[in-house]
């Protein structure tokens, strides 16, 4: 049985360690609730720039095929697999569960005669791939807890021109989807070429379709019929860069937010957990210095005998 000293010297360190967790939880806890502010003002714009972009590639019509982002490759035998990861650990499965998804997606994509080319934000998704032997076409470290719209912009502008130069013939975002601080789902996204569910509306939006007046005013808004100006081709020239931007951007915004959920909730895990072993060493004391007054009490009690 470990000494009271050694037990004491567990306790105080497991105390400490508990403190830290506390303290991580509730930075984590404050800087989800600015992400969860900078969601709620992302989405919307998000939803509106996808339906632009949809409502500008039905005014256009046939002419859609002839913009090279919405255009099929003749070679898309390598896809471009984005991954979207956390700078930082101490999240639970928060990166992991990114890796693994990239990893099956990666090897399903192998059993179809196609090849991987890896980007990926966040130094944890960086180094996984790195140490799994991968190599890095495109790595962006650095801004995971706050990403800003250049960011976005920048890892975009690398896609599109490996996709336009044709050295990728698709790209797949994957990324941790914001649902709450205690759940974050994998979502997978086609950025390029943009997928005809994504033109056509179906995959337009994110939010709940509404009722009542508000489903109303959306179905009058779009049997509206609108003039473009220029035609609906330069138009959609120019709102696809943005979609694939914006798109990127509100994965980044939203896997910062899951992160800080995750991390949150394995904080407050950690330090639930410590409480428990902090009252399990606390008991354990309480038997090593039983047992210390017990031993004691017999050496007093043989002493007294052999003087008798």
């Amino acid at each position: 049985m470990a000494s009271q000293r050694d037990v004491k010297n567990k306790i105080a360190s497991v105390k400490n360690i508990q403190k830290i967790t506390r303290a991580m939880e509730m930075v984590a806890g404050a800087r989800l609730r600015r992400a969860e502010q900078r969601i709620a003002v992302l989405r919307p714009y998000a939803d509106a720039l996808s339906r632009m972009t949809r409502q500008a590639a039905e005014a256009a019509g046939a002419e859609v095929a002839r913009l090279p982002l919405l255009r099929e490759p003749e070679d898309n035998s390598r896809v471009a697999l984005l991954l979207v990861t956390g700078d930082r650990g101490l999240a639970g499965g928060f990166n992991s569960q990114i890796i693994r998804a990239g990893t099956r997606l990666s090897a399903e994509l192998a059993e179809e005669g196609l090849h991987t080319s890896w980007y990926a934000t966040g130094r944890r998704g960086v180094s996984s791939l790195t140490f799994r032997g991968h190599e890095l076409a495109g790595s962006y470290t650095g801004f995971a807890d706050k990403p800003s719209y250049a960011d976005a912009r920048n890892i975009a502008g690398d896609l599109v021109a490996a996709y336009v130069d044709g050295r990728v013939g698709r790209v797949e975002m994957l990324y941790n989807a914001y649902i709450s601080p205690l759940t974050q789902r994998v979502a997978t996204q086609r950025l390029l070429p943009l997928s005809q569910e994504a033109i056509s509306g179906e995959q337009a939006s994110q939010a709940p379709t509404g009722s009542g007046a508000g489903a109303g005013e959306s179905t009058e808004r779009k049997r509206t019929p609108v003039e473009y100006e220029p035609d609906p081709e330069k138009i959609l020239r120019r709102l696809v860069p943005d979609y694939i931007e914006v798109s990127i951007y509100r994965a980044l915004v939203e896997s910062a937010a899951g992160f800080f959920g995750a991390q949150m909730t394995a904080m407050r895990s950690a330090s639930e957990n410590a409480s428990e072993i902090i009252t399990e060493y606390t008991l354990q004391m309480n038997r090593a210095r039983q047992a210390e007054i017990t031993q004691e009490i017999m050496e007093v009690v043989a002493g007294a005998e052999g003087l008798a």
